[in-house]
């Protein structure tokens, strides 16, 4: 089946009879499969006037107990980003699909992973998180398709499946049998805050589906009910796969159908004796932190691959936390990246070593550069006293001068002799009596090097 044909039957399976859509290439196939499919199960297909008026009816259709779902793509996405903080807010559940494309504006109808800020983030206004779903075929797009049902429910919040143009377009064989007829989760709750236009008793109160608090007491106390849902959410739902982290020096971390294109290039390095593993995050949020974190006892470095200028790149570096370097390769506006230009890149990452590595590199050459000149400089010092020391002329100048200062003096030029050989604490005293020497001090000067002697 097509990727976007088969969302749309794991829905159907899944007990979604309501969808609202407005077409925006290139997920068209699936409000297309769903006009047909509806009717023939008793549910309701309408497209709308907009993307706003679409987003409006998921919640509309959601807030009276449905399973409902609504599908775009990037540009459509954002229109509906306003009912979607609504949504959130009035704690009502829904699945909405993201084929996402090329951007920013209009940009291209080819595939594109350059929507994961807006869908991580939460897209509208206000605090606020969901969980994101990203399939890496067409088979799993079904699981995780019929498994987002059961997280709305759960959790009453809306949960978005991310893809791209590439998984729903594909056209990959699916088990639908295991599909079929999907029940809902065990472990959900009866819709009894559903507004459903029963009439009020005691036991049974009014519902209310709103996103409206007044009162910042209040409100402050929603959020604070939403964070706490969110928290479970990220210690009960992250999901990722492992991929031949054992010994891993190189890890990439990639999603969706660029983890299939990392995976060929990971698999050919390893041939090629490099030792390379993948962890690809099947929920974006919550993000696979821990996972990522277990991977830093043999992980050297990481390389992050999207199809955009980097942005889930931000949450790698923070599962690292600084401990290793993270780059970075992507290719976007449509372009998809290649096997060989990955390997390319992970060959680099092996062979060049990183800023730290090289600035140690460069400061140990410099400092075995400055050792070897002061060695050699020392070595000619050395040199140059001992053939002044041993020259004739300067050995008949010393008895001269032990002769005219006679005991004292000879002892000074005894310990002169001696200290210029040393480079230790008396070679500055020797230096400045062999300049006196050299340049023939007179009677005067030599008496009053005597006195400084005895001083």
């Amino acid at each position: 089946m097509k990727g976007n044909e088969a969302i749309a039957e794991a829905a159907i399976q899944a007990g979604c009879r309501f969808f609202f859509g407005y077409p925006i290439t290139p997920q068209n196939q699936i409000p297309e499969y769903m006009s047909k499919r509806m009717p023939q199960v008793g549910g309701c297909f309408l497209q709308s006037e907009s993307e706003v008026a679409a987003i409006n009816m998921v919640y509309g259709a959601g807030g009276a107990g449905a399973r409902v779902m609504t599908s775009s793509s990037s540009p459509g996405i954002s229109l509906k980003q306003e009912g979607i903080s609504y949504i959130v807010g009035a704690e009502v559940p829904c699945v909405i699909v993201n084929m996402v494309r090329g951007g920013p504006g209009l940009g291209s109808i080819q595939p594109a992973q350059s929507d994961y800020y807006q869908a991580t983030r939460g897209g509208g206004h206000g605090d606020y998180r969901m969980p994101v779903l990203a399939p890496g075929s067409v088979q799993e797009a079904v699981t995780l398709t019929q498994d987002a049902f059961d997280l709305a429910d759960r959790y009453r919040t809306p949960v978005m499946v991310l893809g791209d143009g590439l998984i729903g377009q594909m056209m990959e064989p699916v088990d639908m049998e295991q599909a079929a007829d999907r029940k809902p989760a065990d472990d959900l709750a009866e819709k009894t805050w559903a507004a459903t236009g029963h009439k009020a008793t005691e036991e049974a109160p009014r519902a209310i589906i709103n996103s409206l608090y007044i009162d910042p007491v209040v409100l402050e106390q929603h959020c604070l009910k939403l964070q706490a849902k969110y928290d479970a959410i990220e210690a009960a739902e992250c999901r990722w796969q492992e991929e031949m982290l054992e010994d891993a020096e190189i890890v990439i971390v990639a999603y969706g159908t660029t983890a299939r294109i990392a995976r060929s290039a990971m698999r050919k390095c390893r041939e090629m004796g490099l030792k390379v593993g993948m962890i690809r995050p099947i929920t974006l949020w919550p993000f696979p932190e821990a996972a990522i974190r277990a991977t830093l006892k043999t992980a050297k470095k990481y390389l992050c691959v999207e199809m955009s200028t980097g942005q889930m790149i931000d949450d790698v570096k923070l599962a690292v936390n600084g401990e290793r370097p993270v780059e970075f390769y992507g290719r976007t506006g449509g372009m998809v990246p290649t096997v060989n230009e990955i390997v390319e890149k992970l060959e680099s990452m092996k062979t060049a070593p990183d800023a730290v590595e090289q600035l140690i590199g460069k400061t140990g050459a410099a400092l075995d550069q400055v050792a070897g000149a002061a060695q050699k400089t020392f070595a000619s010092l050395g040199q140059k006293i001992e053939q002044k020391v041993n020259d004739p002329a300067f050995v008949q100048k010393t008895e001269d001068l032990k002769q005219k200062t006679g005991e004292l003096a000879g002892k000074a030029m005894d310990g002169l002799a001696k200290g210029a050989t040393l480079l230790g604490e008396g070679l500055t005293k020797a230096f400045g009596a062999l300049n006196n020497l050299v340049s023939g001090n007179n009677a005067a000067t030599e008496e009053k090097n005597d006195k400084e002697g005895q001083d």
